[in-house]
């Protein structure tokens, strides 16, 4: 076994970047969704995009999408617990932008907004930190899949009374048949794929 220069060049050199995916973007969250029936509760059929997450160029294509829709149009990016910090956090990174999480109620610390939704299968409440805009008016909501709109309802109003404005919702997956956009009216609303 000999040594290895540091200088030499890998045999099998990886590629430093996945190569672009040439599908439309609803094509490619379309192809990466999964159903997982009776989850969380019996009769709600789930859709999963782990499978999105766990694929590279896939991840790499919906973050850069959703980057090109708003640079220069926002100031920071804030998730919904939990699948929107995962986006949420990658697109504010791609953009050179902070990232607020909303979380459930009793998960921040210090002073909070807090506000009650419903779900199309219960109730819950979310948080903001009162602090989280200082200096930031142009919050872009990011989320998995816009249902009832019940989580993006509550958020847009937590931003609001926090003191910056909701340029727009923006959801890899919306279940159109839900008709989650009645409750985000005027607002302004974009979805990878609708269902």
């Amino acid at each position: 076994m000999g040594a290895v220069p540091l200088n030499a060049a890998p045999s099998n050199p990886a590629p430093l970047s996945p190569a672009p995916l040439t599908a439309p973007i609803g094509e490619v969250v379309a192809s990466r969704l999964r159903d997982i029936p009776d989850f969380p509760v019996p009769g709600v059929t789930f859709k999963d995009f782990t499978p999105l997450l766990s694929d590279g160029p896939a991840l790499r294509a919906v973050v850069q999408d959703i980057s090109r829709r708003y640079a220069g149009r926002v100031d920071v990016v804030v998730g919904i617990e939990a699948r929107g910090f995962i986006l949420g956090s990658a697109v504010a990174y791609e953009l050179g932008i902070g990232f607020v999480p909303v979380r459930k109620a009793g998960k921040l610390p210090g002073l909070t907004h807090s506000a009650e939704y419903d779900l199309e299968y219960g109730s819950a409440a979310i948080e903001v930190h009162a602090d989280a805009f200082a200096g930031r008016a142009r919050a872009l909501v990011m989320d998995d899949v816009l249902a009832t709109g019940g989580t993006a309802e509550a958020t847009c109003a937590l931003i609001e009374q926090a003191g910056a404005s909701v340029e727009a919702v923006e959801v890899v997956l919306e279940l159109y048949f839900l008709n989650g956009r009645s409750k985000l009216a005027g607002r302004t609303v974009h979805a990878m794929l609708s269902l």
